[in-house]
């Protein structure tokens, strides 16, 4: 199956019905299986995820969170009653899903999205989250909390399968970090394991848009697509590729000041 994370950058700028025409050209080609979202929309009409299934020709689930928060005054009308969010978008049909809040103290509610997908091979459960990202100590404190939450999350024995447990995500941390360290201590990063370039960055300081006082992010490597054994003694998942989308304008157009990542994930379920 193909799994990929991509931090769309919601509705910033004022030209983001041209980023949205350029984000579906992307999924249009990529064609991910599991998709996981992160500065996604919703609106009165409908939700982005649920506007991407149906390009995909899939399911969409929306969650809305804080980070990061919604700007106030608007910067331009099409941001007027519109939330921020989580997201996933699965070829498969969405059993259940769960909304689980993790510690925030400067933008909350933080939440990661646990959803249940009804996979050919068993159930597959995919956590997706978005991180706090300011380096102020206070804020730093909540990122470390949100990560020690989701590896707890992550590795509840409920969600013991015959298939691995993924989450995808910005973490707004690179390998390396004190972040990302309890996340790297239960689950392999799906990256590496496909052989991704050990360079790779997912935001960089080279994109018009790109947000510069995200000094702790900027030309880093901080969206992953990560995965633990469905049970104890398992091996980990074969990948077989792992690249980066959305990295090119389409039609003058960048999608995202984020890079998508997309791993290709060889299953064997029971």
């Amino acid at each position: 199956m193909r799994v990929a994370t991509w931090n769309v950058w919601w509705r910033f700028g004022e030209d983001w019905p041209s980023r949205e025409r350029a984000i579906r050209a992307v999924l249009a080609d990529v064609r991910p299986d599991v998709l996981g979202l992160q500065e996604t929309w919703r609106d009165a009409d409908g939700s982005q995820p649920e506007s991407l299934a149906d390009l995909l020709g899939g399911y969409g689930v929306f969650v809305p969170v804080g980070v990061p928060p919604v700007p106030d005054p608007p910067e331009h009308p099409d941001q007027v009653g519109v939330e921020i969010g989580i997201g996933l978008v699965s070829r498969w049909p969405v059993l259940t899903t769960a909304v689980h809040d993790l510690p925030a103290h400067v933008h909350a509610p933080a939440r990661a999205l646990h959803a249940e997908l009804d996979h050919p091979a068993g159930p597959l459960h995919v956590l997706v989250a978005c991180t706090e990202w300011e380096p102020t100590p206070e804020a730093t404190a909540d990122h470390r909390a949100q990560t020690r939450a989701l590896a707890a999350l992550l590795t509840d024995p409920d969600l013991d399968g015959g298939l691995p447990v993924l989450l995808v995500g910005d973490l707004n941390a690179e390998p390396g970090t004190p972040e990302l360290a309890p996340l790297l201590a239960v689950a392999d990063d799906l990256w590496v394991r496909g052989g991704g370039a050990a360079d790779a960055v997912t935001l960089s300081s080279a994109t018009p848009m790109a947000p510069l006082e995200a000094v702790k992010q900027i030309d880093r490597r901080i969206d992953h697509v990560l995965a633990r054994p469905g049970r104890a003694g398992d091996p980990p998942p074969r990948v077989t590729r792992a690249v980066l989308a959305g990295d090119r304008p389409v039609d003058g157009t960048l999608p995202s000041d984020h890079r998508a990542v997309v791993c290709d994930v060889e299953l064997a379920g029971g």
